[in-house]
């Protein structure tokens, strides 16, 4: 029996076309088993692009996938129509290859028929809709992305395409919660005294960090008024999720990703 891909919704999202998409659906094995749709894992590229193709189907039918080379950045780029998907190895030595699918870490569009995705296995995806404007975003915020503003870079180039960030709804989906994201006193400093309140106490020298709360707060902060806060954990739902954290506790070789995506149908 061929499982379903499970695609998690945002109410805050409303009809948008969206979906935070977990490892459950999906064709590869191994440490990979399920829907896999990095590029960069150790995984049979055949498994990659089919788990890509159902995650497109999943969510926006015969819409063109587009996502970036994610860098930990807080850059984000404007797509007015898709680039190549499928980067081989050997074509990252091309220069052809390099413009066509930037290095950034957010991605903003106006045009229907688009679908833009971001990659994580920890990192907190968040989708990001003004759908009176009929503007849309994705961004991938790691530590180092939220803490450089890759949020705050989604928001402005969405509204460079004729948004209002009064109007926009933020969802946040699964990422590594506090309980599982133990971080060092110097992970604490780079965050300032003015951001205690997402680190919780933890052993000697070491605290908890709330990712979803911070990248909330930056959002809010932004002032995005609606902030879907999912909550879920990618670290402790091995079933529904991959983590690069909990892989790298278990000395495997390799792990997965997963996928969230959004996009505007053909009107």
């Amino acid at each position: 029996m061929v499982e379903t891909v499970e695609v998690i919704h945002a109410a805050a999202l409303g009809a948008i076309p969206h979906g935070f998409l977990g490892r459950r659906g999906g064709v590869s094995s191994g440490v990979h088993a399920g829907l896999n749709v990095g590029w960069g894992a150790d995984d049979e590229r055949e498994a990659v692009a089919e788990n890509r193709r159902r995650a497109v189907a999943a969510v926006l039918p015969g819409a063109a996938l587009v996502t970036v080379h994610q860098v930990h950045s807080a850059e984000a780029v404007t797509v007015t129509a898709p680039w190549p998907d499928d980067v081989h190895p050997e074509r990252l030595l091309q220069a052809a290859s390099r413009r066509a699918r930037p290095q950034a870490d957010a991605l903003v569009t106006n045009r229907p028929g688009l679908l833009l995705g971001v990659l994580t296995a920890d990192c907190a995806p968040v989708l990001l809709a003004d759908a009176q404007a009929g503007v849309i975003g994705a961004a991938h915020a790691g530590w180092k992305g939220a803490l450089a503003g890759v949020t705050d870079a989604t928001i402005a180039a969405m509204e460079a395409l004729g948004a209002d960030r009064t109007r926009i709804a933020a969802a946040i989906g699964q990422c590594i919660a506090q309980a599982s994201y133990e971080v060092d006193a110097g992970f604490v400093a780079r965050f300032g005294s003015e951001n205690a309140r997402f680190f919780a106490p933890g052993r000697a020298g070491h605290a908890q960090f709330d990712l979803e709360g911070y990248v909330a707060a930056r959002l809010t902060a932004a002032g995005i008024a609606t902030v879907d806060r999912l909550s879920l954990d990618t670290y402790a739902d091995e079933s529904r999720f991959y983590s690069y954290r909990r892989a790298t506790h278990r000395g495997e070789a390799d792990y997965g990703r997963q996928i969230s995506l959004i996009g505007l149908g053909r009107t």
